[in-house]
């Protein structure tokens, strides 16, 4: 299942936090969207998930439009937004049962016991999220995007803040999910992109400035590492 975004664009007043963009996320494939701070990826996410309309154009999942009001076609995506809301106060499993009921998951307790041991949250299952380690937290958010078995998942800095242990396991996490979804990650992490992505974006000041394989992009500017590409892309 592909995402295609067409012109799309957003508008504050005279700024432009995003510039009229297009691209393809392929599927089974995971695309890196990559940009220094403040330059139009949260928008854009938040835009292709549908919970922000643009001011111009579209983003499609295969040929359906999102918007805030296309409910079938949002069921299709699962989104972990850059700071993840979860109730600290519920347990790991109540919380995962919760927002399954809110998608009106049949066989609800297999499928919330499937999520927890696909994600890693065995040993903390019976804990308040509030007393979970930042990459458990991560875990958790993870969990509640993909319980309705989304086609399609965007993360937003899904490793910001986590130690090298916790990020290597997010990492192989999200690998794993790529295999079978169609995944967009927005990060400025350049390892990040390296040890996990297929298909690579850089955006600056609202607009792209690379869109194709991570291998062509590191190729065509060989022998300067991602960070030193990144750096000349975006350095304007």
């Amino acid at each position: 299942m592909s995402i295609k975004v067409k012109e799309l664009a957003k508008h504050y007043g005279r700024q432009k936090a995003v510039d009229s963009i297009s691209f393809e996320a392929r599927e089974g494939k995971i695309l890196g969207f990559l940009g220094p701070n403040g330059a139009g990826k949260s928008t854009t996410m938040r835009m292709i998930t549908g919970y922000l309309a643009p001011t111009s154009g579209n983003a499609e999942i295969n040929g359906r439009p999102i918007n805030p009001k296309a409910t079938e076609v949002k069921r299709d995506i699962g989104y972990l937004p850059e700071n993840t809301p979860l109730y600290a106060d519920m347990y790991v499993r109540e919380f995962l049962s919760f927002v399954g009921e809110t998608y009106k998951l049949k066989n609800l307790k297999s499928r919330v016991a499937e999520v927890i041991k696909q994600v890693g949250l065995e040993p903390e299952q019976h804990k308040k999220i509030g007393m979970l380690s930042k990459g458990y937290k991560q875990r958790v958010g993870i969990a509640q995007a993909i319980i309705h078995n989304p086609k399609v998942l965007i993360l937003d800095e899904p490793t910001s803040g986590l130690d090298p242990n916790q990020l290597a396991d997010i990492r192989l996490l999200i690998k794993e999910l790529g295999k079978e979804k169609t995944i967009i990650i927005s990060t400025h992490i350049m390892q990040e992109v390296d040890a996990i992505c297929d298909d690579i974006i850089i955006i600056n000041k609202g607009k792209i400035v690379a869109d194709e394989s991570l291998l062509s992009l590191k190729k065509k500017y060989a022998p300067q590492s991602l960070e030193e590409i990144f750096k000349k892309l975006t350095n304007t």
